[in-house]
């Protein structure tokens, strides 16, 4: 058995200290803060850190007497003080949350350094929207961070952080998707950061935004991919500018589509201010069935009424749309191939959507080399490059279709070789002993006069292997 008095003196001590430290505040008892705080003057950084800790949480959610409560906020006042960022930090994670916690400590905390203002400045509830606007434009990067991931942001707040903001507080803002944020301060963060990739990213990522800035952002990605490719030689200048401006302009009609109302005429209105309101736009518009687009960007070029410029439209030959069309500047030389998209679009009524209609565009070229002139020849080559483009598109949808509906015939052989050929015939001829066409094929045959037969698919393969044999 241990004699009491053998014991060293450090451990009496420390079991002395532990025996002093208050372990819980007792509501009843007169003076006990006096006491608690006496105890947390004599120890280190992290027992004052769990001293205050407590303290907070014993004022929050113990039933104090008023007497006790006063002392408390009187402790809690005088730990900001505190030379030691943990303790303050302490203090803060234990207030942050509550929305009556103390006023003017929170506020105190919210003006600390970073590491302890982040804190509440990300989930107080005790501060007001002034009192945010001033801390965000105060505070380091750090204090502003933490005040763009605030849940629920004030559309206020988030205007004024939008324009002082440093790009990583924007960028975080641009992603709280809780925030309230007013179209001015997604402009505003545009027309700051638009140059760079993250923050075109983040914004894109919110659920609703206004189609004229998803163009604006289309807009600026294009350019950036085309810079990018220019600079690492991928492509010439001219060849990289002219895939941007496509991309631009297929991104406008695209947009254009899912728009309504007044959010389709400041669409238009922001093209024309950018120049981007474009013939090559309005026409890829009309060839992919958006009659609405079109009619949208003459209302804002000639200043008429939308029912005006739709009256005219509906009777493209006629002498109304002329001149609506001479009133909106439009080139003269023109006019045959919007009248000949025009009158398509109502005749064969194309689903209206973001992909050129290649039958819309080849029944417009037909309209233009009947009309025949040389100030065609610009709007002709277009609308070629629009055909072109819906022809490829066709033919991805009628491939990928083709690989899910009817598995591979064919297993690759290795073309080791210099003369492949006899490899590849000797490959198709193996295919075709083993092959039967599915049930649900259709059985036609392409046959030189044009008409349907009987023929199972096999015959198609057996053209193409006497082909294959003839070129080896």
């Amino acid at each position: 058995m241990i004699n009491p008095s053998s014991a060293s003196e450090p451990q009496v001590r420390e079991s002395e200290a532990v025996a002093e430290r208050p372990q819980a505040l007792d509501p009843g008892e007169p003076g006990i803060v006096r006491r608690f705080l006496a105890w947390a003057q004599r120890a280190d950084a992290e027992g004052r850190a769990d001293a205050v800790s407590a303290l907070a949480r014993a004022y929050l959610y113990s039933d104090l007497t008023p007497e006790t409560r006063a002392e408390a906020a009187l402790g809690l006042t005088a730990a900001l003080d505190d030379p030691s960022t943990l303790v303050r930090r302490a203090l803060a994670e234990a207030l942050a949350s509550a929305a009556d916690a103390p006023r003017h400590i929170v506020l105190a905390l919210a003006g600390d350094q970073s590491e302890v203002a982040s804190v509440v400045l990300e989930r107080s509830p005790a501060l007001t929207d002034v009192e945010l606007v001033d801390c965000g434009a105060a505070g380091d990067l750090a204090a502003q961070a933490a005040l763009a991931r605030r849940p629920r942001l004030s559309p206020g707040v988030a205007a004024a952080l939008a324009e002082i903001g440093r790009r990583e507080a924007v960028l975080a803002l641009a992603g709280n998707l809780e925030a309230e944020l007013p179209a001015s301060a997604l402009w505003r963060i545009f027309e700051r950061f638009g140059d760079d990739a993250e923050t075109r990213e983040a914004l894109a990522s919110r659920g609703r935004l206004p189609p004229a800035l998803r163009n604006e952002l289309a807009a600026a990605t294009a350019r950036s991919l085309a810079d990018f490719a220019a600079r690492c030689d991928w492509l010439s200048p001219e060849r990289a500018e002219r895939i941007a401006r496509d991309a631009r302009e297929q991104a406008s009609v695209t947009i254009a589509r899912s728009s309504e109302g007044e959010e389709l005429g400041e669409l238009v209105r922001r093209m024309r201010d950018a120049g981007t309101l474009t013939v090559a736009v309005l026409m890829r518009a009309l060839l992919s069935g958006d009659r609405r687009f079109f009619i949208q960007a003459l209302c804002e070029i000639s200043g008429l009424s939308e029912r005006r410029v739709a009256a005219f439209a509906a009777n493209p030959a006629g002498p109304g749309f002329a001149a609506l069309y001479e009133k909106a500047r439009l080139p003269l030389a023109f006019l045959p191939a919007f009248r000949a998209a025009l009158a398509g679009v109502e005749a064969l009524r194309p689903a209206r959507g973001d992909k050129v209609s290649r039958a819309l565009a080849e029944r417009v070229i037909e309209a233009c080399e009947r009309q025949g002139g040389a100030g065609l020849a610009p709007i002709q080559s277009l609308i070629w490059r629009l055909a072109a483009e819906a022809a490829r598109e066709d033919a991805r949808e009628f491939a990928q279709g083709a690989a899910r509906a009817v598995p591979p015939l064919i297993a690759a052989p290795r073309l080791e070789a210099p003369n492949y050929a006899p490899l590849l015939i000797e490959a198709v001829a193996a295919a075709l002993e083993d092959f039967e066409p599915p049930q649900d094929a259709p059985a036609v045959a392409l046959n030189p006069e044009g008409e349907e037969g009987s023929a199972p698919r096999a015959l198609l393969l057996e053209d193409m292997l006497a082909a294959l044999a003839d070129a080896a």
